[in-house]
């Protein structure tokens, strides 16, 4: 439906263990994304974005609140289902591209759509990736890319198996102003025409602002 959210967040927590003291990185955070939404999230380093979106993910879990992904709360999931769930679910875009160095580019992409079960995986892939313009580039590994082109393959990946959500942790982050310019333009092009919801995290304004909506972490408390 429509008008349910992709993701609900409610009164989230996040506590480790500091040497023997507690230490808080998130503290009752609350917010809904609704289906088709772009929304930033924004702080200083070390505020507790990428904690989020791994509570968001499923990757960690929290020690108050909850985190409940297509109306299914990942609390009553064991590790297998929330990992299932990522993958029926969620396209995945990281700073450090995350790319497997064993695997060239067009086994890359193909990788999800294969756990996933998806027929004519590489099909799929070598169209995601002359999408992403690296058609020339398939039997390449990530050794012989360019940081763009990495960052490319790995948004060919994400938008690959058609997810409903997409987390993005700083992009940008690894890459030179021009090329992470390049980066953001066809992130959000390969969004609008999936209409995908994507959540973004980013320390940048000017990415920032290109969302509907823009979220502020400080302290590890959401803000405004």
């Amino acid at each position: 439906m429509a008008d349910k959210p992709v993701v609900e967040v409610s009164g989230l927590g996040k506590t480790v263990d500091n040497g023997g003291e507690p230490l808080t990185i998130l503290q009752d955070i609350s917010f809904a994304v609704m289906p088709g939404e772009t929304v930033a999230i924004v702080g200083a380093s070390g505020s507790g974005k990428s904690t989020l979106l791994g509570l968001l993910a499923g990757l960690d879990l929290p020690t108050a609140g909850a985190v409940a992904l297509d109306a299914t709360d990942l609390s009553t999931l064991d590790e297998d289902r929330r990992a299932r769930l990522r993958g029926r679910l969620l396209g995945f875009v990281f700073q450090s591209f995350q790319l497997l160095p064993s695997l060239n580019a067009l086994e890359n992409v193909m990788l999800p759509l294969e756990l996933a079960g998806v027929a004519g995986a590489t099909g799929i892939a070598g169209e995601w990736l002359e999408r992403v313009g690296l058609g020339h580039r398939l039997k390449h590994y990530p050794k012989h890319l360019s940081g763009g082109e990495q960052q490319r393959v790995a948004l060919a990946r994400a938008f690959a198996p058609s997810p409903r959500l997409v987390l993005a942790d700083e992009p940008t982050g690894n890459l030179d102003a021009a090329t992470g310019q390049q980066i953001i333009e066809l992130m959000f092009d390969l969004n609008a025409r999936q209409g995908t919801t994507l959540l973004l995290v980013t320390h940048d304004e000017a990415i920032a602002a290109r969302c509907r909506r823009t979220l502020r972490i400080q302290s590890g408390q959401l803000t405004g």
